[in-house]
């Protein structure tokens, strides 16, 4: 059987001139910062409309604030199931208009509904050279292993726990005298470079997905 392709409708319409970006943070947002500073020159062609958390008094909440985009939170305790606040996160990100979902450290997985309207438009960010480590450790796990690269990786996200297709990779030697904090500085250097690089080509050149392969270009 062959492989199903699905092609994502993120290039922007004739009636607007750069790719809409609804960005979730849970944190600092410095992989958030390093797209609101791409996104400032035009030739990017992309833009952040709009930064959700799933937490107030953040730092990602107020560097948002401080570029005059529009914010909104949704707790997960102020919902009576997790079903209700994912759909409380979709219909916020629906009311932006998105071309492309972007997780900056957002800390919960996506649920049904939202990846019943963001599927194949929603990425993330890991610490990792995915399929390797993934989950929440990964510079631990690649010096418990003795691993000689570490790195990055930018995929769209789908219903497993970092298994989606892979967008693009950052490789990042490990150094003998390494410890999990100075690997993972490394590796988030690493991180927002390719996030931004490849948010933008996403943006400008669009891309599709055929079975686990990730293509830019219309």
């Amino acid at each position: 059987m062959p492989k199903p392709t699905r092609r994502s409708p993120l290039r922007p319409s004739s009636a607007r001139s750069s790719a809409r970006l609804v960005v979730l943070v849970s944190g600092s947002g410095t992989n958030l910062q390093a797209l609101l500073d791409a996104t400032a020159d035009p030739s990017y062609g992309a833009s952040v409309v709009a930064v959700g958390a799933d937490r107030d008094g953040i730092e990602g909440l107020a560097r948002a604030e401080r570029a005059g985009i529009s914010t909104f939170v949704h707790r997960v305790r102020d919902f009576g199931t997790r079903e209700d606040w994912d759909v409380a996160v979709t219909d916020s990100c629906r009311s932006f208009e998105p071309d492309l979902v972007v997780s900056a450290g957002f800390m919960k997985l996506a649920g049904a509904a939202f990846l019943e309207s963001y599927g194949g438009r929603y990425v993330n960010t890991h610490p990792a050279l995915l399929p390797s480590f993934p989950g929440m450790h990964g510079a631990a796990d690649a010096l418990e292993h003795g691993v000689k690269l570490a790195g990055a990786t930018l995929f769209v996200v789908d219903a497993g726990v970092d298994t989606g297709p892979i967008v693009a990779q950052s490789a990042v030697p490990v150094e003998d005298d390494d410890t999990v904090e100075t690997l993972h500085e490394r590796i988030k250097v690493a991180e927002r470079q390719m996030l931004v690089d490849a948010v933008g080509r996403m943006a400008r050149e669009g891309f599709t997905i055929d079975g686990r392969r990730v293509r830019f270009g219309p």
